[in-house]
């Protein structure tokens, strides 16, 4: 079904080196798109394209801070001029500090939201001002989270910032939807990564928990992201706008604290 055909979009996807971001942007080269990945760090960058290149996809990578709008505008034009403008902008680069309120510094805490709510905002308003100037339209996706909606013990900067983004996201769909740019969200659950790891392990009090209250019985796998990503990044969801849609296991389906939940 051509509806869900990428091909000649070019995609990038911020922070794309592993885990969440990088399942996600091999889900889009499989659909045909063109990706490309950005990080600060060289070597993650370096490391992720060999990573990339065992599935057969060829990555084009991009070192510059995505909370730095200069250095942002100065790659959005090398990309533009190297690969093609960005088709589908993919928001996937953050941070999470557990820290109690009463403890974090507030420079903790701007850290979280420079980077999970600021640098998506410069992110977005560059690349769709490209695609305004173009009218061809195009796709932002917002990774948002279960913290968009809910509150947590130690996570007040996340929840800040990903509570905002959900809000940005509705905001950036209320300008832009006349230029047919679609913007949402994904919000998604507890997924089985490399950080999760450590309480995944039989037992664990956390790990018995999100099975338990999942209605889906498990964590989310990486790959359970790609059809989400998919749809909002193609012509599928064309009539789609300002949605977070959450890809949970159910999980936000169940309503209030169950018994021993931590």
């Amino acid at each position: 079904m051509n509806l869900f055909d990428l091909t000649g979009k070019v995609a990038l996807i911020t922070g794309g080196t592993h885990g969440l971001g990088m399942a996600i942007a091999k889900g889009l080269a499989k659909a045909g798109a063109t990706i490309i990945i950005n990080d600060i760090l060289e070597e993650k960058l370096k490391n992720a394209v060999g990573e990339y290149a065992q599935d057969g996809i060829k990555a084009h990578a991009y070192l510059f801070d995505v909370t730095r709008e200069a250095e942002v505008i100065e790659n959005l034009a090398r990309i533009d001029k190297e690969i093609g403008p960005v088709d589908i902008l993919v928001n996937n680069a953050g941070i999470i500090k557990r820290v109690p309120i009463v403890d974090m510094a507030v420079a903790d805490f701007e850290e979280v939201i420079r980077i999970d709510l600021v640098a998506p905002f410069i992110m977005a308003k560059h690349v769709a001002k490209s695609m305004i100037a173009r009218k061809g339209g195009g796709k932002i996706i917002n990774m948002c989270s279960m913290m968009s909606e809910l509150g947590r013990n130690t996570v007040s900067a996340y929840a800040a910032a990903k509570g905002g983004l959900k809000m940005l996201t509705k905001n950036m769909a209320t300008e832009w939807a006349k230029f047919d740019i679609q913007t949402n969200g994904i919000g998604p659950g507890y997924f089985a990564t490399a950080q999760t790891a450590p309480i995944r392990v039989g037992g664990h009090p956390f790990n018995e928990f999100i099975i338990s209250r999942t209605p889906a019985g498990r964590w989310g796998e990486p790959e359970d992201l790609q059809g989400a990503a998919i749809f909002l990044a193609a012509k599928a969801s064309n009539f789609v706008n300002g949605q977070i849609l959450y890809v949970d296991g159910g999980i936000l389906a169940t309503l209030g604290k169950a018994q021993g939940e931590p």
